[in-house]
């Protein structure tokens, strides 16, 4: 497996598939193509849903000053993956310099055409059987393995994480208005926030990992600078439930790093056995995703031997299966930004859960991951991220579209 830090990715949203990784590819083709003009032609999802994710200001972006055309072709699927975008350097007259093809395979990575994936493979172990074996074997806990197989440089790195994770936090319930995008949706952690700081202890769990997830994900919404984990669309449900349980605990932020390179660990099993992209398995495997890494590491700091912690991540993953990418309008909003918030809940409550036992249980990650895997694929391409279905096509169909309190 490659390294964790291909699963945490700083950048700005609202979709890592969409905005940051066709940013980067644009960006790569101009240092390498420099020209006047370029063309640049989408394909399946990530032409289907890209406006509404800023996929085009993202490249025009990334290619200025040069002037851009962007082609839409959404009918158009490629056989590698959904998101695929084809770039083309111009002469004065028109004429094709040079042109590349690339793919957008989830959570902020781009793959060329013909190309391998190009980063180095670090874990010798792939699934979590192999993985736990070795750890009981050895006496080690998940974290312990993924400092030993990633080096000296996973503690800064993580570190780096945490402080934009904590920023995007606090940045988002400080924040009020309307997000950006036309739907006129207002921003609500803020809200939930104080409300939740005024009231007892019975509402502050669900109320303040609400807020703290929603705070996240509305900047995510609103293109600001924010954390993949694994994914723009699920990046509020760890730093959410990392922050809470932190401040449960009274932990340090040492405990929080731990629990980080646990949760990397979690998502890079989920996207090298299976996917972390919508336009690929729905957002079971960006939520469903998310989910699994924040209960794993909530289960962690809240003491879980790593049997409890594999238990937690296989509920938080198992509880979405199914689960459909149907964005309002191609938006990260609707229903993204409160699946983050019931995310964190669940991600909670299956740590909890896990702590309840010992560990045993009959389904085992591996295998809910590859139910995930085999899901996404049977689910059809109206339910992956095109916006074609589900909720954003019953929206797209009313007389009229007022505002709602979704």
């Amino acid at each position: 497996m490659e390294s964790i830090q291909t699963i945490f990715r700083i950048g700005h949203g609202p979709s890592s598939s969409h905005t940051m990784a066709p940013r980067k590819a644009a960006q790569r083709f101009a240092s390498k193509y420099p020209a006047n003009s370029y063309q640049v032609i989408l394909y399946g999802s990530l032409a289907a849903s890209g406006k509404g994710h800023l996929t085009d200001v993202a490249i025009e972006q990334a290619l200025s000053p040069a002037a851009v055309e962007i082609l839409w072709h959404p009918e158009v699927v490629l056989p590698v993956h959904p998101n695929a975008m084809r770039m083309l350097a111009l002469n004065s007259e028109g004429g094709v310099l040079a042109e590349q093809l690339v793919y957008s395979i989830g959570g902020g990575e781009i793959l060329e055409d013909g190309q391998q994936e190009e980063h180095p493979k670090i874990y010798p172990l792939t699934t979590m059987t192999e993985i736990l074996a070795y750890c009981e074997q050895n006496g080690l806990t998940f974290w312990e393995y993924v400092q030993d197989c990633e080096g000296d440089s996973l503690w800064p790195f993580l570190k780096e994480v945490w402080e934009k994770m904590s920023d995007a936090v606090q940045r988002g319930l400080s924040s009020e208005g309307v997000l950006p995008g036309g739907l006129g949706l207002a921003r609500k952690a803020s809200s939930i926030y104080r409300k939740t700081r005024m009231g007892g202890k019975h509402i502050q769990q669900s109320g303040l990992l609400s807020a703290y997830a929603l705070a996240v994900a509305e900047e995510n919404a609103a293109g600001g600078l924010i954390v993949s984990a694994p994914t723009c669309g699920a990046s509020g449900v760890i730093p959410s439930v990392l922050r809470y349980t932190q401040e449960m605990l009274s932990s340090s932020d040492e405990v929080v790093l731990r629990a980080l390179a646990t949760a990397g660990l979690i998502g890079n099993l989920i996207k090298t056995n299976a996917s972390i992209s919508g336009a690929r398995v729905g957002c079971q495997g960006e939520i469903g995703a998310a989910c699994a890494m924040a209960s794993g590491a909530a289960a962690q700091m809240l003491g879980g031997t790593i049997r409890q912690v594999e238990y937690a991540a296989e509920m938080g993953l198992e509880h979405f299966l199914g689960l459909t990418c149907d964005p309002v309008k191609g938006l990260v909003q609707i229903p993204c930004i409160e699946r983050n918030a019931f995310a964190a809940t669940r991600a909670v409550h299956s740590a909890d859960y896990a702590l309840f036992t010992d560990g045993t249980h009959r389904v085992t990650f591996d295998e809910v991951v590859a139910v995930m895997n085999q899901t996404g694929h049977d689910l059809p391409s109206l339910y992956r991220e095109t916006a074609g279905g589900g909720l954003a096509e019953i929206v797209r169909m009313r007389p009229q579209n007022p505002q709602t309190n979704s």
